[in-house]
């Protein structure tokens, strides 16, 4: 067995890092990072996880409330992910996001930690509806890899390959992951870290799906998410309200992590 050299991993982050689409909030929520710790885990059976992230978050809100009890827990590994929360605002401003982004690398880096982060795919690739904001993930994507460069964090480009917009790595709602999704992000930063066993499967394509070309069937799924999701997802922003309101971190301390077959 070959040791990763990391004992304590804290991730900081939004929905996705919390585990949004893979499990529920009854049974319990994986997602990336925890597959990520469960990894990790293997090559350091002593590793201690804690998972900061919350829904909803803005990246100034993950820098205003995780950052300090990140630092606290002094990692030797970090994972900061965040910003889609700000693409979607109407008022989104891209160096504004990745100066937030840049603070925490610098924290985390100047104690020490070792950290990753991503890249962030075209979602209107994901969605029609989403044209608009596929100049904005473009401009955040690569004010990240400049920031990332700046502090030597590892970015894992999750977005330079096809197979990261096909709708069976999403959940229904096409703004979080599914388990398959979740699955792939987490082999994404494991390569980047350079994890024994990691490689570049994540990236290849899924078998072809033919009922994916009918355009019937497009514009029926494209209703059904409008009605499903973009609405109510409007109706909160209208209402100043948003899906973490009242939430905690759902992992806030350093625990052991059990390695899953």
């Amino acid at each position: 067995m070959v040791d990763s050299g990391y004992v304590r991993y804290v991730a900081l982050g939004d929905s996705q890092t919390e585990g949004l689409g893979d499990g529920d909030d009854v049974q319990g929520l994986r997602g990336w990072a925890d597959r990520l710790a469960e990894q990790l885990v293997r090559a350091s059976p002593g590793l201690l996880y804690a998972n900061l992230a919350v829904r909803g978050r803005l990246a100034g809100q993950v820098r205003a409330e995780q950052l300090a009890p990140a630092l606290a827990l002094k990692p030797d590994l970090a994972t900061v992910v965040a910003g889609v929360n700000d693409l979607l605002r109407p008022r989104f401003d891209a160096d504004e996001v990745a100066g937030h982004l840049e603070a925490m690398f610098a924290a985390l880096t100047d104690q020490g930690a070792r950290v990753a982060t991503l890249t962030f795919p075209d979602v209107s690739r994901i969605t029609p509806l989403a044209r608009p904001l596929g100049p904005r993930v473009a401009a955040l994507n690569a004010r990240i890899r400049e920031a990332g460069a700046r502090h030597g964090v590892l970015v894992a480009e999750t977005a330079d390959h096809p197979v990261v917009t096909d709708p069976r790595l999403w959940s229904p709602d096409r703004l979080h992951a599914g388990p398959l999704g979740h699955a792939r992000i987490a082999a994404a930063v494991a390569q980047a870290l350079a994890l024994p066993g990691s490689d570049d499967s994540w990236t290849r394509p899924l078998p072809v799906d033919p009922r994916a070309t009918s355009g019937l069937r497009v514009l029926a799924g494209e209703l059904r998410w409008a009605g499903s999701f973009l609405g109510p997802w409007l109706v909160r922003r209208v209402r100043g309200r948003s899906s973490g309101d009242g939430r905690r971190a759902k992992r806030p301390e350093l625990l052991p992590v059990l390695a899953l077959d």
